[in-house]
């Protein structure tokens, strides 16, 4: 069974501990009232387990696959990566769900098995819904974590896995926003 740890911005006006994740157990509580639902059962609301970035990284260190999903900025991006690297095992897969930061531009002083480890997963949102993943590699990225991501994708997440050179936004977003423009031309 697959567990899941989300993390989230720690709730400075709280000293409890528990308190302290009521920002990231707030969004779950919305996330299971939310339609149409993200989750396929309720029932898999029972493998989630909350936490913050201040309290609670350590728990990475059981997770085989971390997906960095905070806020478009290449510096926060940056500095979750060097928190993530502190407690990850090595073998561990890393990916950014950015829409169209560089995914190269987020290894910038990140250790050789990182590296390795590394690569863009976007997955379009709602996700349970929209069947498009984009995998970016980086020339770093080990040629097996590309395969498994795309065959994984696939297999596993029921996704039209789409294999994404390092170019600004990607694939879609790129159709996205030529689209978009020659609209309103």
């Amino acid at each position: 069974m697959l567990d899941i740890v989300p993390f989230d911005l720690k709730d400075e006006e709280k000293d409890q501990p528990a308190a302290r994740n009521r920002i990231v157990n707030s969004a779950l509580k919305a996330t299971l009232k939310a339609k149409p639902a993200p989750l396929y059962d309720k029932s898999f609301a029972s493998r989630i387990s909350t936490g913050n970035f201040d309290d609670d990284l350590e728990k990475i260190a059981d997770c085989d696959w971390i997906i960095e999903v905070v806020i478009e900025r290449l510096d926060i991006n940056k500095q979750v990566f060097e928190k993530v690297e502190q407690f990850r095992k090595p073998g561990t897969l890393i990916t950014s769900n950015t829409s169209g930061i560089p995914i190269n531009l987020m290894l910038e002083g990140r250790s050789e098995d990182f590296r390795q480890h590394f690569c863009g997963t976007h997955f379009f949102n709602p996700p349970r819904y929209l069947r498009l993943l984009e995998v970016i590699p980086t020339t770093e990225t080990a040629p097996e974590v590309t395969d498994f991501f795309m065959h994984y994708g696939d297999r596993y997440l029921g996704k039209q896995t789409v294999l994404c050179k390092d170019t600004p936004a990607f694939i879609a977003n790129r159709v996205g926003v030529y689209a978009m423009a020659k609209i309103y031309q």
